[in-house]
């Protein structure tokens, strides 16, 4: 993974200067990051007196690493050729495949062939309403008013899902809006709860395979005439792999995927509750003892293994020994994120309901309340930094939590839509599929009454023209699954719909279909108007007795429903303007478009179409990765510019970038080349983490899997000879014009003020002791009731006498201006718009000084949208998982930016594309332009959050953007704020972004001394700007006492020596503090530049490169 040996111009006019590594020639140089490789430097340094990575002094020592570097070189290469064989086998690749498919086709066979755009299984679907959630806490609420209005069915797809989450804020208001009360309430009210969640990979699952019984099993099975030295070359090959594999293992390096989920836990939590809930996991990783024992001996017993063929294992028997067979897999996760309530109203986008999503446009990192412990917003476990200390043990609520008097917690920037209409019936088949392809693999033979198939009934919801039927074989089998797409399948945007030309009229053309034609197509742009949700839109005497679903709609007598459903028209002929008299007429030889949104008719609405990443792993169909086709197809038409915001930037420029395999950046570089060459102004703006995967130290040995993405993504940016940045720069044009990357960081003050001293004297009460017992009462899991020998419920009483002692105390304190109210128990509306100036922020000095309780931490962004301008200008990328282009288009859902979302075969991920026809006037380039509303008021609300033009945001104040769907977006169109972010490639706004994120970036770095940046270019540098003050304070191995003895600074705080002793230090950095406004920064694309960021690792490449990209 280091970069070319050419001396290639990046984006700032560095230059990057390959390590000059490696052995004499003919010794083993072990160059490679690998399992045989980082052994072998092991070795010799034990030897020769040097460490890992030291070379052998001449002479002496240096001798016999010689005789062992035969040894590992032959062992080194067998094993990374029987891995990459692996790699691409287990992964379904026979050959590599390009992936860049801008017609929606696929050219490998084990692909998905479907006909509609992007090689989708569902097609484009016309009369829906969409409305985006920024952030989590307007998200919940809308999710628990859906919930709260459940009658039928609730199905839930997540990663992760922690039943004792609070969808609504501060807990203690809102007890009965936890997840695990509100599915259970719906439950007893005959709701039928279908939840299926990602089955973890543990730490003992892949020790499972490092038994010492295998490698001798293996030995054995040499030929009795095998000579001495090729038996024993044999078992120190072997002994070595295995014992590599475990010192992997132990030392919890790339090979040990443990994460802090527990699906266990979500499982039994919930079904726990009623029988109405049922919790699928999936995938099981491993076999049974059977299963593994036929496959591995049978895949041995007919081979000879000699010393040249010891690592020329079978493939299965290899695949055995991993886990790794057909139908096993170790390191793919279901990724989606989808909530359907009863089949007609959907949620879905990057937003888990777990621990950690919840949070405010402000993103405050603090929650500290020493005068009333009730107003907690993050309690327990959900108050959590990854970088710290992760979740753990989540099925124990008392355990495991992070100490909010001296740490911060992570922020979470991530973005939902919630939506209705005919594409809700994609996403109904996508579940459908999915649990049924899961039910037949495991849950069939367990003849469980709480599990059976789902049946897939369209909703009178989803009446449309090319609905594909789900039916299932003679036994139900999802494998024999099918759909009918209709004899006019809807062929890729550019054949169907004219396309705006970039030196053409920037007037706004809506979406004008011409496989088919829809009755509404006659209304008036914009003209949408949904009907209430209490309107049937139907006369009730009419509708009796006739069914909505599938059968009446879709059934034979097609001519007999089509003349009912005009005379029902005329009846409302006056409410609908008469558009649908014509529009019927022309359906005579079609499928009607009779769209019952909310329960009404649907006169237009918004295009929308499902696109997603799936294969046979995780749903049991040919691989599609059709997300990956949208977003290369919209880059390329884009006009304008392209924003992103993603938690991975992972990809590739062409077929030579390896490993990496998905062509996004190709497609960035080639739309940026082509407006350099045409001279016109085009921007991609990327928002992504600083850090991606949590890491602490990113020294540490713990964070190499960090490191190993973190020197992927660069490569992909700016470095190792194949970048966008690179390739840009070739073409002899500044990178710097077309493409530029961002993060975001915030910070916060823990009130640990004077406050909190008297509150503790005044109740004798430690604030730890009663907030502990306040996160226990919140946390308790949703059937619990303590009982004593008197049959009496004693439900927490005693355990709470601290907490209520706390409280009590807490009401007879001397009241101080502003302290006493909690206000400013966070500061976070300080970089806000309306916000208090930091500097006249009140503040009484206690345990600690004021300047030790300020903190800071990177803002994580997980958003999988892009936003995209039908412009011939610009792209911007950021960590969202959304994408919008030319404020026209926006692709929304749970992909990450990388290989594993976007190639299908992977983890599996959704997403919905939607093109709003609703034009909105607006500039471009400070030229007049129209924009859709719905993607030009989502990408200026993100914009307006990063730059601080948003006010702080009000858990306890829901407006319009807090409801479900139905109740439409609230924006201030024509606000100052408005205006300032209108039009994305102004001078004006360009200087606003990047004047921001460049004193945000200054002050951070001054303050907090936050890694990356850019000050830090060499290992060296990192010692001199962070490890110095922090080192050890952030390793979570280390003990409370060991990082306060170790750490001169404690993580995430101030560097305090940068400013003066005592208040003037205090008022110096407040006032640095003052000029920080959003929470915007520059990525620092010259960390380590001159250093391999992910060092020498353990991991065997060969099997850990696909599950880093």
């Amino acid at each position: 993974m280091a970069g070319d040996s050419r001396e290639d111009p990046l984006a700032y006019g560095e230059y990057h200067e390959r390590p000059q590594t490696g052995d004499e020639e003919g010794e083993y140089e072990g160059g490679e990051r690998g399992l045989i490789g980082d052994t072998y430097r092991k070795l010799r340094g034990k030897y020769s007196g040097q460490g890992p990575s030291g070379r052998p002094p001449n002479g002496g020592p240096g001798q016999p690493s010689g005789l062992v570097s035969g040894l590992f070189n032959t062992l080194h290469g067998a094993v990374h050729e029987i891995g990459s064989e692996v790699r691409q086998r287990v992964s379904g690749k026979e050959r590599p495949s390009s992936h860049t498919h801008s017609d929606a086709h696929c050219d490998h066979g084990m692909h998905n062939n479907s006909q509609n755009r992007y090689g989708s299984f569902a097609a484009q679907r016309n009369g829906n309403d969409v409305k985006w959630f920024v952030d989590g806490c307007g998200y919940m609420w809308a999710v628990s008013r859906a919930l709260e209005q459940a009658r039928e069915s609730v199905w839930i797809l997540d990663w992760w899902l922690s039943p004792e989450l609070y969808l609504r804020r501060p807990p203690v208001k809102n007890e009965q809006y936890r997840l695990d009360r509100m599915l259970q309430a719906a439950a007893q009210r005959g709701v039928k709860v279908n939840i299926i969640v990602y089955k973890e990979v543990t730490q003992a699952l892949t020790r499972k395979y490092l038994s010492p019984t295998v490698p001798r099993y293996l030995h054995s099975l040499l030929p009795r005439h095998t000579d001495r030295f090729s038996s024993a070359l044999c078992s120190v090959g072997l002994a070595a792999a295995f014992a590599s594999l475990e010192y992997v293992e132990s030392e919890n390096q790339l090979m040990d995927p443990v994460l802090p989920v527990c699906s266990s836990h979500t499982k039994h939590a919930l079904e726990n509750l009623h029988p109405n809930i049922s919790v699928f996991r999936h995938p099981d990783h491993l076999p049974d003892a059977q299963t593994l024992q036929s496959s591995f001996i049978s895949s041995l017993q007919n081979m000879s293994l000699s010393a040249k063929t010891a690592a020329g294992l079978p493939l299965d028997a290899l695949k055995a020994v991993y886990g790794m067979n057909e139908d096993v897999i170790l390191y793919w996760a279901h990724h989606e994120k989808l909530c359907i309530v009863d089949g007609k109203t959907a949620f879905m986008g990057g937003l888990d309901l777990c621990y950690g999503r919840w949070d405010l446009n402000q993103h405050p990192i603090a929650d500290c309340h020493p005068s009333n412990i009730d107003d907690t917003v993050f309690p327990g476990q959900e108050y959590n930094n990854a970088r710290v200390l992760d979740f753990q043990d989540v099925s124990h609520w008392q355990n495991n939590k992070l100490d909010r008097t001296v740490n911060s917690r992570m922020g979470w920037s991530d973005i939902s839509v919630s939506l209705r209409g005919p594409v809700v019936e994609d996403l109904r088949a996508h579940f459908v599929e999915r649990w049924n392809f899961i039910y037949n693999e495991k849950y069939d033979v367990r003849k469980d009454v709480r599990y059976s198939r789902l049946t897939f009934n369209q909703n009178g919801a989803g009446a449309y023209q090319q609905r594909p039927s789900f039916s299932t074989g003679p036994q139900g089998n999802p494998a024999s699954t099918t759909y009918s797409q209709g004899s006019q399948p809807y062929q890729p945007y550019a054949q169907t719909q004219p396309s705006p030309q970039p030196s053409s009229s920037s007037q706004y053309q809506p979406y004008q279909p011409t496989a088919t034609h829809h009755a509404s197509e006659n209304l008036p742009p914009g003209q949408y108007f949904p009907p209430p949700p209490a309107s049937r839109g139907l006369d009730p005497d009419e509708s009796k007795g006739s069914s909505r679903g599938l059968g009446s709609s879709y059934g034979g007598g097609g001519h007999h429903h089509h003349q009912r459903l005009a005379e029902e028209m005329e009846q409302v002929e006056g409410a609908v303007r008469g558009h649908f008299n014509d529009g019927v007429q022309r359906l005579g030889n079609s499928y009607e478009h009779h769209n019952h949104l909310h329960g009404g008719f649907q006169e237009a609405g918004i295009p929308c179409q499902i696109v997603r990443s799936c294969g046979k792993w995780s749903h049991g169909v040919p691989t599609e990765h059709s997300i990956q086709n949208a977003y290369i197809d919209v880059i390329q038409r884009s006009q304008h510019f392209i924003y992103i915001e993603n938690q991975f930037f992972i990809t590739a420029t062409s077929d030579a970038h390896k490993p990496v395999k998905n062509k996004i950046g190709a497609a960035i570089v080639d739309r940026i080349l082509r407006a350099a060459r045409a001279g016109e102004r085009y921007k991609v703006i990327i928002v992504i983490p600083a850090v991606p995967g949590f890491a602490g130290d990113l020294k540490d040995d713990a964070s190499l899997g960090t490191r190993a993405i973190m020197e992927f993504q660069y490569n992909s940016i700016n470095r190792g000879g194949h970048s966008i940045m690179e390739l840009v720069a070739n073409e002899g044009f500044d990178p710097t014009e077309y493409i530029r990357f961002y993060n975001l960081r915030n910070y916060d003050r823990i009130n640990t003020s004077g406050l909190m001293r008297q509150a503790e004297q005044s109740s004798g009460v430690n604030f730890k002791a009663a907030q502990q017992q306040y996160n226990d009462a919140v946390e308790l899991p949703a059937d619990y009731v303590s009982h004593g020998d008197d049959g009496q419920n004693r439900e927490f009483t005693m355990d709470r006498q601290s907490y209520t002692q706390y409280q009590q105390g807490c009401q007879g304190m001397s009241q101080r201006p502003g302290l006493i109210s909690g206000r400013w128990d966070t500061v976070s509306e300080c970089y806000m718009l309306g916000g208090a100036d930091i500097r006249s922020v009140p503040w009484e000095d206690g345990a600690v000084s004021e300047i030790d309780a300020f903190v800071s931490e990177e803002l994580y962004v997980h958003s999988k949208a892009s936003l995209r301008s039908w412009y011939r200008h610009g792209v911007w990328l950021t960590d969202v998982q959304v994408l919008i282009a030319d404020d026209r288009v926006v692709i929304c859902g749970s992909a990450n930016l990388n290989d594993r979302s976007q190639n299908g075969d992977h983890d599996s991920e959704i997403a919905i594309i939607v093109e709003d026809p609703t034009p909105i006037d607006s500039y471009m380039n400070e030229r007049p332009w129209q924009g859709s509303k719905f993607a030009a008021t989502l990408r200026r609300q993100l914009f307006r959050k990063h730059l601080g033009l948003l006010r702080p945001q009000d858990m306890e104040r829901p407006n319009a953007n807090f409801e479900p769907i139905g109740v439409p977006n609230m924006y201030d169109f024509g606000s100052e704020e408005d205006r300032l972010v209108m039009d994305p490639l102004s001078d004006s706004f360009l200087n606003l972004w990047n004047s921001r994120a460049h004193q945000n970036t200054y002050a951070f770095g001054r303050i907090f001394h936050p890694v990356p940046h850019d000050d830090v270019r060499t290992w060296k540098d990192y010692d001199a700007f962070y490890e110095c003050f922090f080192k050890d304070g952030n390793k979570k191995s280390a003990s409370p006492d060991e990082r306060e003895m170790s750490a001169k600074y404690k993580w995430g705080h101030v560097v305090g020596e940068n400013f003066s002793p005592g208040q003037q230090g205090v008022t110096e950095m407040k006032e640095l503090l003052s000029t920080i406004k959003g929470t915007l920064v520059e990525m620092p694309l010259l960390f380590l530049i001159k250093e391999d960021i992910a060092k020498e690792g353990v991991g065997l490449n060969a099997f850990t490169e696909e599950v880093y990209t």
